[in-house]
């Protein structure tokens, strides 16, 4: 430790820190607008400048190191002119439109020119102008002429995205920040470098000129869409959420969010919001009050009971979406009935076994980004787990050994990190590959095998979680999951994963015609591994309710709409892979006449006489179903698995993952995001190798046939990253849904353009 001065206190500070970081200490603020505690240090705005005793001219705070019996101030006379000479400069080329620039009233630039600005200007010539730049449907740079050059974001490209997107070109006065050579930015980090930049030069594109910052209120949430958990404040105006950015928690997201959870809010207000019950009557469907939709609810259970010899012919698919409350009245509304048909497990594979676990991260994110080495098996991971990435990745740069096991895709951008790509069938046998074993045992510190969702939703996830189990046991590494939704820990805590509670799953609970299924905060064709199956399934039942915030395909199969709402107008609990509960509360009103889920669920319970259904709150519903012991009981131990086998007879084998904006109903519906080029990913993907195999080139056009005789047309493109003999298809998407399994043996055909189905 280092003790010094600063402005009359004294601090002790960790060897090697900076001045800034000893100020903040002392209580001293600093200005600054290149320095952020994220990302390295630039020292290229020198806003920072401050009086080291000794020194013959100020120094920049960020750059210059403690030493011991340093003497330094920060509001002497010496250091505040340096920094007001330092603001002149900033303003010579800033244009006046802080009237109409969206970053008013949280600019930093704004807030330290009223401490440190002139009131008259002595630059009297023309002030640069810098051209607008069209970088993306996420990120606007209409306003570059406000560029301080801080280079905030082009170190956040580098160094936490992991790819260098945006760039300085020139020097002096015609220094700019730019894509490269045009590109569009495409991280699904980026909306990140909004928050970062202390002017108005990038601007959420979206959000632009929808609000002033300061006539929204603001509300703590939690994102829904991975199981990371990550904290958001949820800005709203007049009932209608406006705006989503990060809040800073440092055990979970730091001070990062998604774009996913970032700009997901556009998918609320849909052209196919559900608002009101509706009931099918006579064939046609019909808008009706919660009362009658309920009764019609309740006579159609009724009649399931009385007339199911097996009460497991009533089935519940349940999102892992869904919040905590959700889930244990669902569970409570199914045993009350008699029926063990509940699942959350929507993405899981058929021979998944995971009876007596209830599986987690097996540490702390913290833990997983100190780790030395770290296996990830069958995992996208930008698409899966964008922000668990990006630890990952700060890991690997730390110098942490990393390798990934997946069919191929994107480019996890983490330095030295190992990629191993093989076909799902061999992602066990890959985990017998020597750099796997060696990456683990040469690490003495926090070792990890992380098993993804790809994995889990493959019909090989029984051996695949065998052999990370074993690999981890014979390395002393943590296994951990890395599961599928918002609160896929709390769907086992909850007892809704029918691969942990011994009830029927997805694909069997709807194989017969079943009497009766509730299809809660879902889109089983798009959001089931085997969407097109359990389609048929919910067309053949006897009757259907939908309950959603949106109606989707519903109408194809369903007796009753009920509108329930999305995570924004509802309060309720997550449990993020860690085994971290997280509650939060309603961000606006529900819209229109829609109710959230979990008053849904208790009403139908009342209406069939269960007891224990007398919830007056969801705070009522969390503490009389949430254990108090949940850490303990929150385990890896995985039982036996069930080891499937594929004959491929020479043909290419299937791999399947969710496009990162395609994983959910919410996000399928975000306008902006569907604009991105990760929102438009390849039908048919395959190798290099493969493709000169097959004497095809990206554009042809094929004719994809799986296993089952679904067939796809579509255009192919080759990738270098992808594994051979491998055909890589999106999942969740209307384009793929002709398949019939995404997985196991396929064929692929050249067809003459005229043929391709438009």
């Amino acid at each position: 430790m280092v003790e010094l001065e600063i402005d009359g206190v004294k601090v002790e500070v960790a060897e090697g820190s900076m001045l800034i970081t000893a100020a903040e200490q002392a209580g001293s603020y600093v200005p600054h607008f290149c320095y952020h505690k994220k990302l390295s240090i630039a020292a290229n705005c020198r806003m920072c400048l401050v009086d080291v005793e000794k020194a013959p001219k100020p120094l920049p705070a960020c750059a210059t190191p403690v030493s011991p019996g340093m003497i330094v101030r920060t509001k002497s006379e010496k250091a505040i002119s340096a920094q007001k000479s330092v603001m002149e400069f900033l303003l010579i080329n800033h244009p006046l439109d802080c009237p109409i620039c969206d970053q008013g009233g949280e600019c930093q630039l704004q807030d330290l020119s009223v401490g440190y600005g002139g009131v008259a200007s002595r630059y009297q010539e023309e002030k640069r102008v810098v051209f607008f730049k069209d970088i993306g449907p996420l990120v606007s740079a209409k306003e570059m002429s406000r560029c301080i050059h801080c280079t905030r974001c082009v170190r956040f490209g580098q160094e936490v995205a992991g790819i260098m997107e945006l760039g300085m070109a020139n020097r002096g006065e015609h220094s700019e920040i730019l894509s490269f050579v045009g590109d569009s930015v495409d991280s699904e980090l980026s909306g990140n470098m909004i928050d970062i930049c202390p002017v108005g030069a990038l601007t959420s594109k979206p959000f632009r000129y929808q609000a002033r910052t300061w006539e929204m209120a603001r509300r703590k949430s939690v994102a829904p869409h991975d199981s990371l958990g990550s904290n958001v404040v949820v800005q709203v105006k007049a009932d209608k959420v406006m705006r989503i950015v990060p809040q800073e928690n440092e055990s979970i997201n730091e001070c990062w969010i998604s774009d996913r959870d970032r700009f997901s809010y556009e998918g609320l207000l849909a052209a196919d919001r559900l608002t009101e019950p509706m009931i099918k009557k006579n064939g046609q469907w019909v808008t009706t009050d919660w009362q009658t939709a309920l009764n019609v609810v309740f006579e159609g259970l009724k009649k399931a009971r009385r007339e199911s010899t097996d009460l497991n012919s009533i089935a519940m698919l349940i999102s892992p979406n869904s919040t905590f409350e959700e889930m244990a009245l669902a569970k409570a509304l199914m045993d009350g009935m008699g029926s063990t048909s509940i699942d959350a497990g929507l993405r899981h594979g058929a021979n998944l076994n995971l009876t007596g676990a209830m599986p987690w991260l097996g540490a702390s994110v913290q833990q997983v980004a100190d780790a030395e080495s770290i296996v990830v098996v069958g995992s996208d991971p930008r698409n899966d787990q964008p922000l668990l990435t990006q630890r990952i990745r700060q890991a690997a740069k730390q110098g942490a050994r990393v390798l990934v096991v997946n069919a191929g895709g994107l480019d996890s951008l983490m330095p030295k990190a190992v990629w191993l790509m093989s076909a799902p069938s061999m992602w066990a046998d890959t985990l017998h590959h020597k750099a796997v074993a060696d990456a683990l045992n040469a690490s003495e510190g926090g070792k990890f095998v992380l098993i993804g969702q790809q994995a889990l939703m493959s019909p090989f996830a029984g051996q695949i979680v065998a052999k990370a189990a074993e690999l981890a046991k014979s390395t002393g590494a943590t296994l951990g999951f890395l599961g599928d939704g918002a609160n896929w820990v709390g769907s086992f805590v909850a007892g809704v994963q029918a691969s942990a509670n011994g009830g029927k799953n997805v694909q069997a609970m709807l194989a017969g015609q079943a009497k009766a299924a509730i299809v809660f905060g879902a889109e089983p064709d798009l959001d089931c591994v085997e969407g097109s199956k359990v389609l048929r399934g919910l067309i053949d039942a006897e009757f259907v309710v939908q309950a959603s915030a949106f109606v989707g395909n519903a109408k194809q199969y369903a007796d009753v709409l009920l509108p329930i709402a999305p995570s924004t107008e509802t309060s309720g609990t997550f449990i993020n892979i860690a085994g971290t509960p997280q509650t939060f509360k309603a961000a606006v009103r529900p819209l229109g006449e829609t109710r959230p889920g979990w008053k849904v669920l208790r009403v139908l319970g009342n209406l069939l006489g269960l007891e224990n259904f007398e919830f007056n709150s969801s705070e009522e519903v969390l503490s009389a179903f949430m254990p108090a012991d949940l850490p303990a009981r929150l385990n890896n131990s995985l039982p036996e698995q069930t080891v499937t086998g594929v004959d491929l007879n020479g043909k290419l084998e299937l791999a399947a993952y969710a496009p990162i904006y395609d994983t959910d109903s919410v996000v399928r519906r975000a306008d902006s995001l569907r604009k991105t080029k990760a929102a438009k990913p390849a039908l048919a993907q395959i190798s290099a190798q493969t493709a000169e195999a097959l004497g095809l080139n990206t554009g042809d056009k094929i004719q994809l046939t799986d296993s089952e005789g679904g067939t796809l047309q579509a255009a192919v493109f080759v990738n270098k990253n992808i594994a051979d003999n491998t055909v890589l298809v999106p999942m969740g998407r209307i384009e793929t849904q002709s398949l019939r399994t995404v997985f196991g043996g396929a064929t692929v055909e050249a067809v003459v353009a005229d043929e391709v189905q438009a």
